[in-house]
Parts: structure tokens; C-alpha cells; sequence
């Protein structure tokens, strides 16, 4: 899922005039609170949501990790809901995640860039930057914004290979036998499978 743009078309007979922008589209709050519940249930599935562990504990937890390792967790910040943490070439650090209007994207190191690609829910998010071998570098040539910048004027690559599961939370054999199904098929609906299993896939359709 990309950004949302719109076009306005000026027609020949405005020439001259000014004329005005459309209203932005109406936002029902209700879907906000849809397209939160839908991720934070499809994190809840993962294993792999700490919940409100501190940056501190996320760095400890990921420290002796190989690169590319993550985890995502409550953001400690008031204005952003979750963060992801990760292990870079230079040790681990956190990436805040942005949220508006049933969009995820990950928070741009200046506010002067435009937004990195986003997403309907987290897990898309993540799966993009990990399936894609895509870094948020490759979108934005500032980098990320990081908890932690050893360099600031050119950010942190972002590299995504296995997620750091909760040891009270790793995965059961049939969620398992869920990714790896998931990873081997773009159609699961297409499956010779009995329907309670064909909805079971359907609650979790990635990979990670």
C-alpha cells in the first residue's frame, strides 16, 4: 500500500482564477480504531511484540543477536503508539513508527523528506522490508530516525532478516506450519484444505 496523493486538474476556464483546493476526504475514527486492533491482534499472533519493554531492555534483549535481527514494542514516546527495534552494523537501535489515517510508516529522520512508503497494517510493513532485501535508506537518502544515530548525517541502513521471538511467546507447531505454508503460496484461499483451516491461514497471511 503507498501514499495517498491527489491531483488537482485546472480546467481552461478557471484560468485566471483562483481555484480552490478540494476538502480533504472525510476519516471515519472508527477505522482507526479497526486498522489498530487488526495489527496489534496480528502482533499478538506473531510472537515477536514485546510489549512495553524500554529501549534499554529492547538493545539488551538484541544485543548479542546477529544483524537484522528485530523485535517491535510499545514506542516509549506520547506521540507514536509502537517502534521497532533492530540490530544494525552498528549495534541495535529503534526506529519509531508513524500512524494516521489507517497508514504505518516508518518515522523519516527529517521532517523536510517525504514519508517513507506505508502500509495498512505492521506486519505488512515489516514483511516489505524484509522480503524485499529494500532498506528504508533506499527510500530516503537521509536514513531513518533512529533512538540511536552513530551518524547522523547518513542514518542507520535498516536490515530485517529474523524476528526475536518472547521466549513465553514462541510460536506453536501449527503456527509454524502457518508461515511455512504462507511462504510457499500466494493463493492460500486456492488450498485442497477443510475451511476451518483455510480461515486459520487467513488470520495471519504473512510470513514472519
Amino acid at each position: 500500500m503507498v501514499a495517498r496523493a491527489s491531483t488537482i486538474s485546472h480546467h481552461e476556464e478557471c484560468e485566471g482564477s483562483c481555484c480552490p483546493h478540494p476538502p480533504p476526504p472525510c476519516w471515519d475514527p472508527a477505522e482507526d480504531l479497526r486498522c489498530i486492533a487488526t495489527t496489534f491482534q496480528y502482533l499478538q499472533t506473531s510472537g515477536w511484540y514485546w510489549g512495553s519493554i524500554s529501549a534499554s531492555e529492547a538493545r539488551e534483549a538484541l544485543l548479542t543477536k546477529s544483524e537484522g535481527t528485530f523485535l517491535v514494542r510499545d514506542s516509549s514516546h506520547p506521540q507514536f503508539v509502537l517502534a521497532l527495534s533492530v540490530k544494525t552494523s552498528c549495534g541495535p537501535t529503534s526506529v519509531r513508527i508513524e500512524y494516521s489515517r489507517g497508514c504505518f510508516w516508518l518515522d523519516s529522520i527529517s521532517p523536510g523528506l517525504p514519508r517513507l512508503q506505508s502500509f495498512p497494517d505492521i506486519l505488512s510493513l515489516i514483511q516489505h522490508y524484509k522480503s524485499s532485501g529494500h532498506t528504508a535508506q533506499d527510500q530516503a537518502s537521509n536514513g531513518i530516525h533512529t533512538k540511536t544515530k552513530p551518524n547522523p548525517a547518513s542514518g542507520v541502513a535498516l536490515k530485517l532478516t529474523n524476528p526475536l521471538h518472547k521466549p513465553e511467546a514462541f510460536p506453536s507447531l501449527q503456527h509454524l506450519a502457518r508461515l511455512t505454508l504462507n511462504r510457499h503460496t500466494n493463493c492460500p484461499d486456492h488450498l485442497p484444505l477443510p475451511n476451518p483451516l483455510l480461515r486459520y491461514l487467513q488470520d495471519y497471511p504473512f510470513d514472519i
